[in-house]
C-alpha cells in the first residue's frame, strides 16, 4: 500500500466534509452534520497514519532498534481514542434532536449522501488490500462505517419524505454514533493489546513452544515470549534446555528452531538462549511436561 492512497483519501475526505456540512445546513439534518464531523474526524486520523507510514519504513538505528514499526499501531490507538470520544459526542447530539426533532430537507439529504457513499466507497476499496495492517484497517474499518452510515441516511430521508416521521433523522444519528463506537473499540483493543506486547491472537505459547521441542535436542522451552513488532512482523525470544553438548550441535539446534519457527509461525525475528541441561530454568512461561529425546 502506498502513501500517496492515503493523501488522496485525505484530499477526497476533506472535499466530502464541506460538501456534508453545506448539504447539513440546507436540509437542517442532524444525521447529515454527525456524519460530516465523523468524516472530519477522518482527516487527522488519515494524516496520522500517513505520517506513520513513512516512518515505519525508516531503518533501525542505535535508539530505535526494532525500527519504527509500531508508529502504525501507535497511530491507529490515537484514531481510535477520538473515535470513542467522537461518537460518545454525536450520540448526546442525537439524544437531543429526539427530544426536539425538527423539520429536516429530504432532497439535501439523499444526494449528499449519494455524493458521499461514492467517496467513502471509493477510500473503503482502496484501502482493502492493506486490511491486514492495523494502522490501514483503522481507516478501512472507519471508512466502510462510513458507507453504511450514507446508505442509513438516504434510506431514513426517503422514508422521511413518505411518512414525515421526524425522528428518523436524530435516530440515524444515534445509530452512526454507536456504529463509530463499536468499531473504534475493536480497534482500540487490539492496538492496545500490541503496544502492551500481548501474544498475537493467532498463535498460542503452548503451540509453538511444542513445536520447538520437535527440534532435535531440544528437552525443554521455557521464558517464551511472543510479540509483534507491528506491520505484520513477530518476534520471538525463549529459553531452550539442551544436552552438553559441542559448540557445532549446539549452532545446528540454534538453526533448526529458527528455521521451523519461520515455516510455520512466521516468525522473522527470533531470540533463542540455550541453556545446559541441569541449571534451574529462568523465571517465566515454562511448557508444561517437555518431552525428553
Amino acid at each position: 500500500m502506498q502513501p500517496s492512497v492515503l493523501a488522496w483519501a485525505m484530499a477526497a475526505t476533506l472535499g466530502l466534509v464541506v460538501a456534508e456540512i453545506f448539504g447539513g445546513l440546507l436540509g437542517r439534518s442532524v444525521a447529515l452534520l454527525n456524519d460530516a464531523v465523523h468524516n472530519l474526524s477522518d482527516v487527522p486520523a488519515l494524516g496520522i497514519s500517513w505520517i506513520a507510514m513513512h516512518w515505519a519504513q525508516r531503518p533501525a538505528d542505535s535508539e530505535k532498534t526494532y525500527g519504527y514499526r509500531r508508529a502504525g499501531v501507535l497511530a491507529a490507538f490515537t484514531n481510535a481514542v477520538l473515535l470513542v470520544i467522537l461518537s460518545l459526542w454525536l450520540g448526546w447530539e442525537a439524544i437531543g434532536r429526539l427530544r426536539a426533532p425538527v423539520t429536516v430537507v429530504e432532497s439535501w439529504m439523499i444526494w449528499t449522501s449519494v455524493a458521499a457513499l461514492a467517496v467513502n466507497g471509493g477510500i473503503t476499496l482502496a484501502l482493502v488490500r492493506g486490511r491486514n495492517d492495523l494502522n490501514l484497517r483503522s481507516i478501512l474499518v472507519h471508512n466502510f462505517g462510513d458507507a453504511l452510515s450514507n446508505i442509513a441516511i438516504i434510506a431514513g430521508a426517503v422514508t422521511i419524505g413518505y411518512t414525515g416521521w421526524r425522528w428518523i433523522d436524530p435516530v440515524l444519528g444515534l445509530a452512526i454514533g454507536l456504529l463509530v463506537l463499536w468499531s473504534s473499540i475493536g480497534i482500540l483493543r487490539d492496538s492496545a493489546h500490541v503496544l502492551l506486547e500481548g501474544r498475537p491472537k493467532e498463535m498460542g505459547i503452548e503451540e509453538v513452544a511444542r513445536a520447538i521441542l520437535k527440534v532435535e535436542g531440544v528437552m525443554e522451552v521455557h521464558d517464551v515470549h511472543i510479540w509483534s513488532l507491528g506491520g505484520g512482523e513477530i518476534a520471538m525470544s525463549c529459553h531452550a534446555r539442551v544436552p552438553d553438548m559441542h559448540l557445532d550441535k549446539c549452532e545446528s539446534v540454534l538453526s533448526g528452531i529458527k528455521e521451523l519457527l519461520a515455516q510455520e509461525f512466521s516468525i522473522g525475528h527470533v531470540t533463542v538462549q540455550l541453556e545446559r541441561a541441569g541449571l534451574p530454568a529462568q523465571s517465566g512461561y515454562v511448557m508444561p511436561e517437555p518431552a525428553k529425546h
